[in-house]
């Protein structure tokens, strides 16, 4: 399918679409590129990418095909990088959780937006990070959106849907603008509740007991905190507007919740999560 294709950033996601390029042998050749060196040797050493460069400029030239797997504050130092050495008719795609500032920081570097972009976000991942971490079917029935520019080619289009299937997801594809709102109240929302609950539960004054006696529902729920600080604040920062009209809806309903309880009002309380249990029970599939 692809002579070379060229990953920035060789991490958790990006190893992962590695091994899977490997796995359904869909190019002759991956490069890789991360800002620390040794991550991209230890890529070499595992088999994960064939070879490396040490600069963002060297590491697209002759590409087909660049992923850029990197977090979301540094896609316009990514692009710019990428000025003077990409092939004028490369395909350039993302992994990035935040749709329109990847589309922002295009319009930023290159004015006018390049019909090969066609951003995508991989709705994939654990709480691990780190190219140890990647594994060749973590795509597999897994919904990938792709959401092309209004400048984005029909070929290009083409390209990254067939690549996604082909590694084994399964392909919707909407707006940036609307895969942000979506993607702030069913991702974004419940990892910043995830780290907030368990930075507020740190800092009590016994949170050693806290965390002692923590149990397999609270395990299950903080889960999601463990994952990349940095890649979190910076989805936080590149989809504000949309995270903060979630937050700003949960925090109303919370409110309902907390009046409840201080109410005594089990009517309300149980109706509250009735509505709750049904709505999980009815669209969540599989646990």
């Amino acid at each position: 399918m692809f002579n070379r294709v060229t990953i920035i950033g060789v991490g958790l996601i990006g190893g992962s679409i590695a091994r899977a390029l490997k796995k359904h042998q869909l190019c002759d050749e991956i490069v890789g590129y991360a800002r620390r060196e040794n991550e991209v040797k230890k890529a070499v050493a595992l088999g994960v990418i064939d070879r490396y460069e040490t600069s963002v400029a060297e590491a697209v030239i002759g590409a087909n095909l660049i992923i850029v797997a990197v977090p979301m504050g540094a896609f316009e130092s990514m692009f710019r990088q990428m000025i003077g050495t990409i092939s004028p008719d490369v395909v350039i795609t993302d992994v990035g959780s935040a749709k329109t500032s990847v589309v922002n920081a295009a319009k930023n570097v290159f004015g006018v937006l390049p019909p090969g972009l066609v951003p995508a976000h991989p709705i994939a991942g654990t709480e691990k990070s780190g190219v140890e971490a990647s594994f060749d079917s973590l795509f597999e029935n897994r919904c990938t959106i792709v959401t092309p520019t209004e400048l984005s080619s029909d070929s290009a289009i083409s390209v990254v849907c067939d690549f996604w299937q082909a590694i084994g997801a399964e392909v919707v594809r909407m707006t940036p603008e609307h895969h942000d709102q979506v993607l702030a109240a069913t991702s974004h929302l419940p990892h910043v509740l995830a780290f907030s609950l368990v930075d507020t539960l740190s800092q009590m004054q016994e949170h050693s007991e806290i965390f002692r006696f923590a149990a397999g529902g609270f395990r299950d729920f903080t889960r999601i905190a463990s994952s990349d600080p940095t890649m979190w604040r910076d989805i936080c920062l590149n989809n504000k507007d949309a995270i903060l009209t979630s937050l700003k809806q949960y925090e109303k309903q919370l409110k309902k919740l907390e009046e409840a309880i201080a109410e005594q009002n089990g009517v309300k309380i149980e109706k509250i999560f009735s509505n709750a249990k049904n709505a999980r029970d009815t669209h969540i599939i599989g646990g």
